[in-house]
């Protein structure tokens, strides 16, 4: 996915450049995240996303905007660097299988799948910390990301880190599906970029959009997922099942709110996107230039 294929990376220097991504993308944005898990956790009346920056920063203060970042930023290196190493590999394995010599929407669409189901089996547990910190009803059970961890080991076990590994796993692979397709179609739209500063414009157009489709079409199955990943063991547990959740969802609050948080989400992920590809493109651009590699 890279701008100039013919020369490609080694799997390590994909990595350092997915991770590289990853860690810009998230300090920029990780706020809106924040904001996007409350939304989804919350069954009553919406609020928007100005307010609800206000109402944390007013009753909260403004550390809770950062509140379980370390989790996600820790994660976050490995996280990216494993989706666009991943998504490398699999290019190359699914043009050698099927005797393709160029990247089509299809195969991009595979790839992405492929590069989103490898990512989300590694990210489950720290997704479901991240989850119980950004969760206002859990603000005096935690203080901190090591904290929730222990106490979640302790007293759910284990196997509790794992809960909503099949909506993750879901989310994932519809999110990098989407995003993956959409770029390798929007690049092939945009006109061909004549320098540098117009690459760039074209990496974060396709990259924006591409976030923006992938938000799209998997925000059902994150609500979903921050749902099932918020249930900390006391009661009846509510949410399991991607399918069963989606449907009680849409019977108990109507199907609009299998979009709750879509509005912050996608504020984070379309211009996400844009800035994940443009990173990424510019980083590994400027190892193929100045790394020495066979």
């Amino acid at each position: 996915m890279t701008s100039t294929p013919e020369k490609n990376l080694p799997f390590s220097l994909q990595l350092t450049c997915g991770a590289i991504a990853g860690v810009v993308e998230i300090l920029a944005l990780y706020p809106l995240d924040v904001i996007k898990t409350r939304a989804q956790l919350n069954s009553g009346a919406s609020v928007g996303v100005v307010s609800s920056f206000q109402d944390i920063i007013r009753n909260e203060g403004v550390r809770t905007l950062y509140r379980g970042i370390a989790f996600p930023l820790s994660i976050e290196a490995p996280k990216r660097a494993l989706t666009f190493a991943a998504n490398e590999q699999f290019t190359t394995f699914y043009m050698k299988l099927f005797g393709m010599d160029h990247v089509t929407p299809s195969l991009a669409l595979a790839t992405g799948v492929s590069a989103g189901i490898t990512e989300a089996t590694v990210i489950v547990p720290f997704e479901l910390v991240k989850v119980r910190l950004q969760d206002k009803a859990n603000a005096q059970i935690y203080k901190n990301a090591w904290d929730a961890l222990k106490k979640i080991l302790q007293k759910e076990g284990i196997l509790a880190l794992y809960n909503g590994l099949e909506a993750t796993i879901l989310r994932h692979a519809v999110w990098n599906g989407g995003y993956f397709s959409v770029i390798s179609s929007v690049r092939n739209t945009l006109p061909e970029a004549q320098n540098k500063n117009e690459q760039l414009r074209n990496n974060f157009i396709a990259g924006t959009i591409g976030g923006i489709f992938g938000t799209m079409l998997n925000a059902p199955t994150d609500v979903v997922k921050s749902r099932i990943q918020s249930f900390t063991g006391s009661g009846p547990r509510k949410y399991n099942w991607t399918l069963p959740s989606i449907l009680l969802i849409g019977k108990e609050e109507g199907f609009k709110s299998l979009y709750r948080g879509f509005v912050p989400k996608v504020l984070r992920l379309g211009p996400g996107g844009g800035i994940l590809l443009v990173v990424y493109d510019t980083v590994s651009n400027w190892m193929k230039l100045n790394i020495v590699y066979d």
